[in-house]
C-alpha cells in the first residue's frame, strides 16, 4: 500500500478538498478555493491549495484535465479500495 495515500488523507484540508470534489467534480483551482472559503471558512492561499492538490494527485486521488488555460480537478476514489481490500470488515462483526 502506498504511503502517499495515507499522507494525502492525513490532512484535514486535503480531506475537505476531496469532499468538495465528490460533491462537485471537475472544479478549477479558483472554484475550489472559493468553495473552501465560503463553505468551510478556510482562507488558505491559492498556492497552498495548489500544493494540497499536488499531494492528492501524487496519491492518485485527484486527476487533472487541461482545457485551454484552465485545469480541471477530478476525484478518483479507486485508490481507497486498496484500504478496504487490505482490512475487510465482516458484516456480522460490524454489527456487534
Amino acid at each position: 500500500m502506498d504511503a502517499d495515500l495515507f499522507k494525502a488523507l492525513g490532512d484535514a484540508t486535503r480531506r475537505t478538498i476531496l469532499d468538495e470534489l465528490v460533491e462537485r467534480d471537475g472544479q478549477t483551482l479558483f472554484e475550489i478555493c472559493g468553495r473552501l472559503t465560503m463553505k468551510h471558512g478556510l482562507t488558505s492561499s491559492r498556492q497552498a491549495i495548489s500544493q494540497h492538490l499536488a499531494v492528492l494527485e501524487e496519491a492518485g486521488l485527484v486527476h487533472t484535465r487541461r482545457e485551454g488555460r484552465y485545469k480541471f480537478h477530478h476525484v478518483d476514489t479507486s485508490p481507497l479500495r486498496a484500504i478496504v481490500e487490505r482490512w475487510p470488515i465482516d458484516a456480522e462483526e460490524a454489527d456487534s
